[in-house]
């Protein structure tokens, strides 16, 4: 395979014993904008972000940056690689390498020079126009079988979050929060995210 980003398009072509692409693959490619590997398939970003998702990760991150300040957790913001594994740590046995818009890490043995490797406490994705139904499934599932203890998504446009909190294994939904809620986490306990603040001033 080429370090080529065109070539990347070639999902068909197995690069490694346990999908079509690999961590190992990712590291050599020169690509521009967002690109995520799930179970071993490239997923791109179609553009940059736009300024709302940018200005509700922002308030976000910071919040949560404050909050863990002095804390054991730390908050980390794409472009950020999380390698999510379940057989090896061997790049080229690593076939999913995510970039969560934040992402909460309190065990500080998974953090390395290159990102995370393993599953983040919390990690919060913030949707936009970029984002795709497939990709979403994928992640959930990703997510869930990985051991994200908690997966928030939010949603600008609508003004809305929904939690999935893992239960024995199995991801169990929150009801849909929006303006005029106080959202808590049982991962980060004392955190309080008022959502009257995150959306306010949100103009399109």
């Amino acid at each position: 395979m080429k370090n080529d980003k065109k070539d990347a398009n070639i999902v068909d072509e197995p690069s490694s014993t346990y999908g079509s692409y690999s961590y190992a693959d990712y590291l050599t490619w020169d690509l521009e904008g967002a690109v995520e590997l799930i179970k071993g398939k490239i997923f791109r970003q179609a553009a940059a972000p736009r300024r709302i998702h940018q200005e509700v990760s922002f308030k976000v991150a910071r919040l949560l940056a404050d909050f863990l300040e002095g804390k054991k957790c730390k908050t980390f913001i794409a472009p950020f690689d999380v390698r999510l594994t379940t057989r090896s740590q061997k790049n080229e046995e690593i076939d999913t390498v995510v970039q969560p818009d934040i992402c909460v890490v309190c065990d500080w043995e998974k953090l390395d020079e290159m990102g995370c490797i393993g599953a983040p406490d919390l990690i919060i994705e913030i949707l936009s126009q970029g984002n795709n139904q497939t990709e979403l499934i994928n992640k959930y599932n990703i997510y869930e079988e990985s051991g994200v203890k908690e997966y928030w998504i939010i949603h600008p446009a609508e003004q809305t979050v929904f939690i999935y909190t893992l239960i024995d294994d199995k991801y169990v939904p929150s009801k849909l929060f929006t303006k005029g809620h106080q959202v808590t986490s049982s991962v980060l306990i004392g955190f309080e995210l008022n959502l009257d603040r995150v959306f306010e001033g949100l103009t399109y």
